[in-house]
């Protein structure tokens, strides 16, 4: 009996560990480039460098497949607008515009997609869209090209991109471009981003504070180390270490006048691709970012989870930082969450039905701030 119930384990234990060890392949082959395809001979084009459309505007298709009554529409932003100070490079972009617009400029919330989405699948994924047709606010969609990563996988761990450069130059150009051409506020534009996309959103509000009233960041990685592909797998998997404070102390000590910068975190417990190591690592990057100490945390606040009907949710915890009256870092930790966006399409790829509302939670924070 004891060999039977020691043959059985060992056989459990096999199986888990060759269940992480094809994890593991997985994720370290979307982070590796696949070899490049012979290419075909193309007549040259003329970049992109105007707003026009760069296909025909038309109405967003609402995840349960009827039409949102908004403009959607498709850009592409060219790297000779920054005067060709970048490599030349152009970068798409979609852009929703509500039809129930207040009077006057548009809040502006940039949303990052992650690996092995399009911008398409991210808004058809997050639902952001039809929030923002409910609450009268614009989402830009930058996407990562397929020449750019093969599986659209922003650089995020590339000390160049976390230095501001590369796709971070090219996505506040968009910023710029899309506000100069419709009513935006500028004193109310947010980034938002899922995995790499998080990681992305995170060094663009970090490397333009004046731009990025506050961040959003769902199943991101620690900011300021990586440096390499395999860097990267081993922040995923295990954060960032002493280096998560340096890159934090390392960037204030180089603009004495940083300011605030507002975020919320969003993380899955059962998170196997970016784990919790990560969420607990930004916490404290925030905590330094806004001059938070032990007192300015509030006790935290548990919700329960909603097991039946349409709108089923996950329990999840949340830990507010407040200075005065105004919350500067929220933190929320999802229970039975994977790698996914919380509360979204999940006939779509990372992203999860059951609730919270990421969505939802990231524009009732946004809507607070402004920078």
């Amino acid at each position: 009996m004891l060999k039977s119930l020691t043959r059985l384990w060992l056989a459990g234990v096999k199986q888990v560990a060759s269940a992480q060890r094809s994890q593991q392949r997985r994720l370290l082959k979307s982070l590796l480039p696949k070899p490049p395809a012979k290419a075909r001979r193309k007549p040259a084009k003329a970049a992109v460098t105007s707003l026009a459309p760069a296909r025909t505007p038309r109405q967003a298709v609402a995840p349960a497949g009827g039409r949102l009554p908004g403009k959607w529409m498709a850009f592409y932003y060219s790297s000779l607008a920054d005067g060709g100070k970048l490599p030349a490079r152009r970068m798409p972009y979609w852009l929703y515009m509500p039809a129930n617009a207040p009077i006057g400029p548009l809040p502006l919330v940039v949303m990052l997609h992650g690996c092995e989405q399009s911008a398409e699948q991210f808004a058809r994924g997050t639902r952001m869209n039809a929030l923002a047709e409910q609450k009268g606010f614009a989402v830009a969609y930058p996407q990562q090209s397929l020449r750019g990563h093969p599986n659209r996988c922003w650089h995020w761990y590339e000390r160049t991109t976390q230095d501001g450069g590369d796709d971070v130059r090219l996505i506040a150009g968009i910023i710029d471009k899309v506000c100069a051409a419709y009513p935006i506020d500028r004193g109310r534009i947010y980034a938002a981003g899922l995995s790499a996309g998080a990681g992305m959103a995170n060094i663009l509000a970090l490397r333009h504070p004046d731009k990025i009233a506050a961040v959003g960041l769902h199943s991101g990685p620690v900011f300021g180390a990586g440096h390499s592909k395999t860097g990267a797998y081993g922040v995923m998997q295990l954060g960032a270490s002493h280096l998560a404070e340096h890159a934090i102390t390392t960037l204030l000590q180089g603009d004495a006048s940083f300011p605030t910068l507002p975020a919320i975190l969003i993380q899955g417990k059962e998170d196997r691709v970016v784990r919790r190591i990560n969420q607990e690592q930004l916490e404290a990057q925030f905590r330094l970012i806004n001059r938070l100490d032990a007192h300015s945390a509030e006790p935290p606040v548990d919700k329960p989870g909603r097991a039946a009907g349409r709108r089923q949710s996950h329990a999840y915890r949340i830990r507010d930082y407040r200075r005065g009256r105004k919350i500067l870092l929220r933190v929320c930790d999802v229970a039975q969450l994977d790698h996914a966006w919380s509360g979204g399409d999940c006939s779509l790829k990372y992203n999860a039905c059951a609730g919270p509302d990421a969505s939802r939670m990231m524009w009732d924070f946004f809507s607070r701030h402004r920078r």
